[in-house]
């Protein structure tokens, strides 16, 4: 690490959703959009998604983050952020944090995203028209 570096950047993305993370040393409240980010992801379950890197590698207390999201909805966000804040672990400590993450399955990216609706068909993506039957 250079002295001029002061974080550990990386992106995240989940369907629509990107998260840009810049994970910090030290112990300053995290920020999502310059929210706090217990008020940005309410409730316990999203709580406990982003979350997840920072409980496997022991750092919840020791790093703070200033994360942007875009696009999608809370669910995708939390989780495209659960992404960035792990590969930006493993920037600031391969040896260390990679095994844990691996094995937790948090540096798999998830590539599921919404079928695109085809033309010609009733609203959804695989949804057709009934055919006639004589």
């Amino acid at each position: 690490m250079t002295s001029k570096k002061k974080y550990f950047y990386a992106v995240g993305r989940r369907k629509t959703a990107r998260a840009v993370v810049r994970l910090f040393l030290g112990r300053q409240p995290t920020t999502v959009n310059g929210k706090p980010i217990e008020k940005y992801f309410p409730g316990e379950f999203f709580r406990s998604v982003y979350r997840q890197p920072l409980e496997v590698t022991d750092t919840l207390k020791r790093v703070w983050a200033r994360i942007v999201v875009r696009g999608g909805g809370l669910g995708g966000q939390a989780e495209a952020t659960r992404l960035a804040l792990a590969r930006a672990l493993v920037k600031m400590n391969t040896s260390l944090y990679r095994q844990p993450l691996k094995k937790a399955k948090l540096l798999t990216v998830d590539a599921r995203a919404r079928e695109r609706r085809k033309a010609g068909q009733m609203g959804r993506a695989r949804k057709k028209k009934q055919s006639p039957k004589r």
